[in-house]
């Protein structure tokens, strides 16, 4: 079995000493049941990886001692999706925890002209994607930009490799068969909220070299599109 994963923004060298956070000391000690000796992993979401060991199990600041730290390449296509606010906070939130599980690279939230909420809390949502980083044992956190107006395409978009924008018009072609032809290692996709982009907002996406796309047959949800998009891309 695995050794326990556990997620701290900075790491030390090899036989330096990490103490543990509240929470994540209450989890080593209270939950997990770990000891003095006992072993876990610990990353900082920036492609570190760490061994350690429980050198001190305090339940409130539970020290460790690390064995060995090794660089994780970062996955070798870069996945960046730009995907509308979600007025149903739950569903957004289990969005960006699935593609974090499937290995997105960078998360753009969207105001787009029929977007329905406008505001959000990124510290909840960087807590959410932490959770779904030792959830899936990866070494890179996803970044997390704060909302953008759609209109700020050219702001967002990526300066290098292909900007896909996925909506429900007809003239789209199917994203399988965009990923048939040779795709450069940054890729972004962009989801619209309920209801879709507006015509507008197509156009504006067209004018700036967006490739359009479907992601199937069937009119998807936005946080299905989303996870839908990244599975497809990460492949």
């Amino acid at each position: 079995m695995s050794a326990p994963l556990f997620y701290s923004a900075t790491l030390g060298q090899p036989g330096s000493i990490l103490v543990l956070d509240e929470d994540n000391s209450r989890h080593a000690i209270q939950v997990l049941r770990l000891s003095q000796g006992s072993s876990l992993s610990i990353t900082d979401g920036k492609g570190n990886w760490a061994e350690a060991i429980i050198s001190k199990a305090d339940r409130k600041h539970c020290g460790i001692q690390l064995q060995s730290v090794q660089q994780i390449q970062p996955p070798k296509r870069s996945i960046v999706m730009a995907i509308s606010l979600l007025k149903n906070r739950n569903r957004f939130e289990w969005l960006l925890e699935k593609v974090t599980e499937l290995g997105v690279t960078t998360i753009i939230p969207l105001r787009c002209e029929r977007t329905e909420k406008e505001t959000v809390r990124m510290d909840r949502l960087e807590t959410i994607l932490i959770s779904a980083l030792l959830q899936s044992r990866q070494a890179w956190l996803p970044t997390l930009l704060s909302p953008q107006p759609f209109a700020d395409l050219q702001e967002w978009k990526l300066k290098q490799g292909v900007n896909l924008i996925a909506h429900c018009e007809n003239l789209s072609r199917n994203v399988l068969s965009v990923l048939s032809s040779s795709l450069p290692d940054q890729i972004l996709i962009a989801i619209g909220p309920e209801g879709d982009f507006t015509s507008d907002e197509i156009e504006q996406a067209l004018a700036a070299d967006f490739i359009p796309v479907q992601l199937g047959g069937t009119r998807l949800r936005t946080e299905t599109a989303g996870v839908a998009a990244v599975a497809l891309l990460a492949c």
